[in-house]
Parts: C-alpha cells; sequence; structure tokens
C-alpha cells in the first residue's frame, strides 16, 4: 500500500454548537459540508484544516455519547498535531481567544518547538512548528 497522505480525523464532541465554534471561529478551519442526519439525532461537520493538501477533522455530535477514558499513556489515540510556522505566535493567538496552552517545549530528536492545548471536550491538541 502507498499512503498518499492522512485524509481525515473524526471527532465526536458532546455540545455540537461549542465544538464548531471551537474549531471554525477560534481555530480558523473551513467548513466544507454541514448536515443534520436526522435518523441518527446527528450532526456531522467536515472540516478542511489548512490547505487541500493538509487532511479535513470530521466533526460528529451524536445523542449522549459516553466519555472516553483516557490517561496520557493510554491506547488509543494520544493526540491531533497541527503544523504552524510559528508555535509562539500560534500560541498568542490562542490565548487572546482565551485558550489555554502548555508552556513551549523543544522536541529533542528534531530541535523545533511544540506545545499542548485542549478542545471543549478535553481532547488533547498539539502545535508543533514545521
Amino acid at each position: 500500500m502507498q499512503s498518499l497522505g492522512i485524509h481525515h480525523c473524526a471527532i465526536i464532541c458532546s455540545d455540537y454548537r461549542k465544538s464548531k465554534h471551537f474549531y471554525v471561529d477560534l481555530l480558523g478551519f473551513r467548513i466544507i459540508h454541514e448536515a443534520y442526519r436526522a435518523d441518527r439525532h446527528s450532526y456531522k461537520l467536515d472540516l478542511q484544516i489548512g490547505d487541500d493538501s493538509c487532511g479535513q477533522i470530521e466533526l460528529f455530535s451524536f445523542p449522549e455519547p459516553p466519555e472516553r477514558p483516557t490517561r496520557p499513556e493510554a491506547r488509543g489515540l494520544r493526540h491531533l498535531a497541527f503544523s504552524v510556522g510559528d508555535v509562539g505566535k500560534a500560541v498568542r493567538e490562542l490565548e487572546e481567544q482565551g485558550i489555554e496552552t502548555e508552556p513551549v517545549r523543544m522536541d529533542e530528536f528534531t530541535g523545533k518547538p511544540f506545545t499542548f492545548f485542549r478542545d471543549p471536550d478535553n481532547l488533547p491538541l498539539e502545535l508543533y512548528q514545521k
């Protein structure tokens, strides 16, 4: 198999309007398509991350989704990382929006800065300098 990249990452949120505001209005991801699926009482929002080569986020809502147990080193997806041109600038922009970030750290292998923050459902998100 020859992969051409990551197409999308799917996220199930607990409060659709709050998560939509976070990813669209605060993080600036572009809406590709939004649909309400009445048979599932569920929204599906497709969001473009960066340019067309960067991939997408599928944001889902479902009635009363169970909480996902999480620990820093639990099995499964650990976090979702976004590539940015300047981590320091991105951190300042997030903080201006009221989004808390961890202190910026340096990757010991690449020497590049990175940091973490969380979405409205406490999912770990990372900023990594390109």
